[in-house]
């Protein structure tokens, strides 16, 4: 079993709020009627236009869309960093809406892991103590923290750089060690933001087996957002944006689209 240091500073009520289903299993991530907009000047842009989106425990759902749909700021939303104008928010069945800001820091803290575009590793921190970050912020003892961090490191093959800073590793590696700091506090969500933006395709392809690897066994909802045809094929479900608006698509539609925008390319696989 998991410490959980901080776990009861989460409002009970709050906690219990029921988050629904989909296709029978529970909904770790719940959203309806979630609308965000941003004002500039005396321009007002609704970015998120009434979502509804619901993920699943053990789903991996992939959002695409065109840069400026909505979607980096709709899973800054499901991760509790930014706060939707209005709808409903239900994250592990948390009504996010009545979580103070230091309940929602736990939420995140504690069921949320995020794998960032450019990685955000800490420079002058050793790949282990990158990892190591999110647990010793949750009160895990350091020597505890390092074991733990160690242990992840070494399910994404990186047992002989531990003690190696993010400027001595290739971005591949930067990758799996951002990878594994997310899985560090062994959250039920996992959130993507351009995983593979950065990686030419054949990192890209084994950065995303690796991430199935080590979430589907685990159970874990990894909703990613992307631009990249060639991981498609790693989705259980993929949802499209557009002006702020999400609706589901086949992955056939996809999986044609890639093919006809890319024809040079073969489509990642999971067989």
């Amino acid at each position: 079993m998991r410490s959980r240091p901080d776990a009861e500073l989460v409002s009970p009520t709050a906690r219990t709020s029921p988050g629904g289903e989909r296709d029978g299993r529970e909904a770790v991530v719940a959203l309806r009627g979630v609308s965000k907009s941003y004002v500039r000047g005396s321009s007002t842009t609704r970015v998120v236009d009434e979502v509804d989106l619901t993920a699943a425990q053990g789903e991996c759902v992939f959002l695409l869309g065109p840069s400026g749909s909505g979607k980096s700021t709709l899973l800054s939303i499901i991760g509790c960093v930014l706060t939707a104008d209005c709808g409903d928010v239900r994250i592990m069945g948390c009504d996010v809406s009545r979580l103070s800001q230091d309940e929602a820091a736990i939420l995140r803290r504690q069921h949320i892991g995020f794998v960032f575009q450019r990685f955000h590793l800490i420079r002058g921190l050793s790949a282990v103590e990158n990892v190591a970050v999110p647990l010793t912020l949750a009160g895990w003892t350091a020597p505890r923290a390092r074991r733990r961090a160690s242990e992840l490191l070494a399910m994404v093959d990186m047992s002989e750089l531990l003690d190696a800073q993010p400027s001595r590793l290739s971005v591949g590696q930067c990758q799996r060690v951002a990878f594994a700091r997310a899985l560090a506090a062994d959250p039920e969500l996992i959130l993507a933001d351009e995983p593979t933006a950065s990686l030419d395709a054949k990192t890209g392809h084994q950065a995303l087996e690796l991430l199935r690897r080590m979430t589907v066994a685990a159970g874990k909802t990894v909703i990613v957002v992307t631009h990249d045809p060639r991981i498609l094929s790693f989705a259980d479900r993929i949802l499209h944006m557009e002006n702020g608006r999400v609706e589901e698509r086949s992955g056939d539609d996809d999986m044609m689209l890639a093919a006809v925008s890319h024809p040079t390319l073969e489509l990642a696989s999971t067989s």
